[in-house]
């Protein structure tokens, strides 16, 4: 089922959105004060995550904060320090809508971490609105991913980005160096994020 993951979707904000991005890694940064001194009006976390690396969330409540989890996460931090759970879920602010899905692709045989088959995943996605924002913890397939399969992209993320154009696709998960990093794609710019990264929407 397709929901917000905030009751109240009246919240404003200011445009362009200033974001403060998070994935794979504990921040090397004081994240209340970057969030003061650049005056940030959204925090997206993108997954693998321990609890500690984002107690500092918890402190910050005057701005929202919403995310997907990764395959190497507990799927019980974001709750704890008011993270708003985006996995199958749309939102609305500052006037674009948000969508995200979480984890990676299944390369091993592990119930505890967040994967899906392509074949989940394709049917997870299934009827999914077009939005402006997406995230995710894994990339579309063949975008900023490898052969791997630890590594690839899920082909229903790759199936929706071809259909819907999103203005900005955000993830984390893989390691693209320097200019092999995809940063646009039909129209959709991509946004890869390692440990944090401050961008507007």
């Amino acid at each position: 089922m397709i929901q917000s993951p905030y009751n109240d979707q009246s919240v404003t904000a200011r445009t362009p959105l200033r974001v403060l991005a998070l994935a794979d890694r504990r921040p090397k940064i004081d994240i209340i004060q970057t969030v003061r001194d650049r005056q940030i009006d959204l925090i997206i976390t993108l997954g693998d995550f321990d609890r500690s690396d984002l107690l500092a969330l918890a402190y910050i409540t005057n701005i929202p904060k919403i995310g997907v989890y990764g395959n190497h996460d507990s799927g019980e931090y974001m709750q704890e320090v008011g993270i708003a759970d985006m996995h199958c879920k749309i939102w609305q602010y500052g006037g674009l809508t948000f969508g995200g899905f979480q984890g990676c692709v299944r390369y091993k045989d592990n119930p505890q971490a967040i994967m899906y088959t392509q074949a989940e995943a394709t049917k997870l996605m299934q009827g999914f609105p077009p939005v402006d924002v997406f995230l995710s913890h894994c990339p579309p397939r063949g975008i900023n991913d490898e052969e791997a399969i630890d590594h690839q992209g899920f082909n229903a993320l790759r199936q929706y980005l071809d259909l819907y154009h999103p203005k900005v696709w955000l993830h984390g998960h893989t390691y693209p160096v320097g200019d092999q990093t995809v940063t646009e794609y039909n129209g959709t710019r991509i946004e890869y994020v390692y440990e944090h990264k401050i961008l507007s929407l």
